[in-house]
């Protein structure tokens, strides 16, 4: 489980809550265990648990992150550090992997050919889909994103563009998922061919 490595660096005066979205492995009892607020989500889908999160969150700003040791929460204080200085509406984490292996190539060709989509329906010049992100709770939610599944980053950001957001994106490390945990999404060439579903379902 990769909770007790995320959980073990939480940046001084931040609240972390872990949206539990019908893990079987414990996950709630161990975030709990850590500090961490639970709140449990049963509709699946990657929107809905974050929409979830950002719902129980009663500060400012919110920070969205995986679960799965790849990155680190010490790395969105810079970005909220931008968000707070008026720099951008929202600051984001461009993935650079810091060995090889850490990011299977369907994952990679994935990504390129999904923020290559993005880049061109909202002008925004970023490179990656914003696994790490950093904005004003109210302002996200006064978006409206109503995709539940993996189109919400696509839908989000489409409506930020409309909505006459900035967006800074900085390089952050990306490295191996903990022992034991696989992604939805890189873990497999259907998981990154499901994302591709549902952001053209988010175009049409």
């Amino acid at each position: 489980m990769a909770l007790p490595i995320v959980l073990a660096s939480v940046p001084e005066g931040w609240n972390v809550i872990v949206v539990d979205n019908g893990s079987t492995d414990g996950t709630a009892d161990v975030a709990r265990s850590l500090g961490a607020t639970v709140v449990t989500e049963t509709l699946p889908g990657y929107g809905a648990a974050v929409h979830a999160g950002v719902l129980a969150a009663t500060a400012e700003h919110v920070a969205v992150i995986d679960g799965d040791a790849s990155m680190r929460l010490v790395d969105l204080v810079p970005m909220l550090d931008i968000v707070r200085s008026g720099r951008a509406t929202m600051a984001i984490g461009r993935r650079r992997p810091v060995e090889r292996g850490v990011w299977p190539w369907h994952a990679r060709a994935g990504t390129l050919a999904l923020a290559t989509m993005i880049r061109r329906r909202s002008g925004f010049g970023i490179h990656d889909l914003a696994p790490m992100r950093v904005c004003r709770r109210e302002d996200l939610l006064a978006l409206g994103v109503e995709d539940r599944r993996f189109g919400y980053p696509l839908e989000m950001m489409l409506k930020a563009a409309a909505a006459g957001w900035t967006v800074h994106e900085i390089d952050v490390p990306y490295g191996r998922r903990a022992a034991g945990t696989r992604s939805k999404v890189s873990g497999s060439v259907r998981g990154t061919a499901r994302v591709i579903h549902d952001f053209a379902g988010v175009l049409r």
